[in-house]
């Protein structure tokens, strides 16, 4: 019986197969290439999972927090720049007496590559109905601005505020600078600037706000020593650490993890005795609460800076994540309600 000979397709017909693969190798590499020489493809990554969660955070701030009657000034562009506008949260009780108010200037987070200054916009409906200006900035995000564009944005509308307090009702001699996650480095930053003269002069800036007009500062979730974002945690998903380690390029314009910036952009290494009092907080939750938000809190203790802290138990339940304050539950609540205590005490 004769052996039954397979049949070898000819060589056209594999082509098409041969090309695909190539190509499909190809892209891939070129994939890789493009997150690793640039941060762009990564930060619009996480640009993109931050800004779910910003609008998240929005939806559950509007389905929580009762619609409060405050006038407000939105849009109010304190320079020629597509993000440089804030929105002015004015209660009841001020245009009615035609009285002054202490200021809130609050800071957005979003790994300095995304948020917006209306995420949170319930939130600070509130703050504003206990007595205070609520102001919220925006600012350039990364990559397109790189460090320090935002620092020097916000000292910009810092000028602009005090130019138009009598517009807004604001006591611009009773200011506190808040924020969260990088809008709390954001602020913690720029109350070493001004509390910090020799600081301001390495930083090259010359702070629109005097130190006497600084209150306070108000702090969740933030970012103090920048280069923990870069170090590797075994206890994060290996996602996430990319993503910390993507997000601190694109602002600092830099993947040199002991560039002197990183350092210079850091509280932690450049407060002092004169840095403001502080009301500090993160979730037991949240890793950047061990890593950041408590030794922070330490370090601003030894340089005998007045701090009210709110951390709660590693056991606390339930968990507390990142952002924990913009989720009106009881814990939500208690955050607010110790950071007004804490600001009326201020004034």
């Amino acid at each position: 019986m004769a052996k039954k000979q397979s049949k070898k397709l000819p060589f056209y017909c594999k082509k098409p197969f041969l090309w695909a693969a190539g190509s499909a190798v190809v892209f891939l590499l070129i994939v890789v290439l493009a997150f690793r020489l640039s941060p762009w493809p990564g930060a619009l990554v996480v640009r993109w999972v931050f800004n779910h969660g910003g609008h998240k955070t929005l939806v559950g701030l509007q389905t929580s927090v009762s619609q409060q009657s405050v006038t407000v000034l939105a849009n109010q562009h304190y320079g020629t720049g597509k993000k440089e506008s804030l929105d002015v949260y004015i209660p009841p009780s001020a245009m009615q007496a035609h009285t002054t108010l202490p200021v809130v200037i609050w800071t957005h987070g979003g790994a300095w590559l995304s948020g917006d200054k209306t995420d949170s916009a319930p939130y600070y409906g509130l703050l504003a109905n206990q007595g205070f200006i609520v102001i919220a900035v925006n600012y350039s995000l990364a990559p397109e601005a790189t460090y320090p564009r935002p620092v020097q944005q916000l000292n910009e509308a810092y000028a602009y505020i005090k130019a138009n307090a009598t517009r807004f009702y604001a006591n611009t001699d009773k200011i506190v600078l808040a924020g969260d996650s990088a809008g709390a480095q954001l602020s913690s930053q720029m109350a070493v600037i001004i509390t910090n003269p020799s600081y301001a002069q390495a930083m090259h800036i010359h702070p629109n706000l005097a130190p006497s007009q600084l209150s306070g500062v108000v702090l969740f979730c933030g970012i103090y020593k920048i280069e923990g974002l870069t170090q590797p945690n075994p206890t994060l998903p290996k996602i996430v650490s990319w993503g910390s380690d993507v997000s601190v390029w694109a602002y600092m314009g830099t993947r040199d993890k002991k560039s002197p910036l990183i350092q210079q952009a850091s509280a932690y290494y450049q407060a002092n005795k004169d840095f403001p009092p502080t009301f500090i907080s993160g979730g037991n939750g949240d890793t950047l609460t061990n890593a950041q938000s408590i030794p922070f809190a330490q370090k601003l203790n030894s340089l005998h800076v007045p701090v009210t802290s709110l951390f709660f138990p590693q056991d606390h339940t339930p968990s507390l994540p990142h952002e924990y304050q913009f989720t009106f539950d009881a814990d939500g609540k208690q955050a607010f309600t110790a950071m007004t205590q804490f600001l009326k005490e201020l004034h």
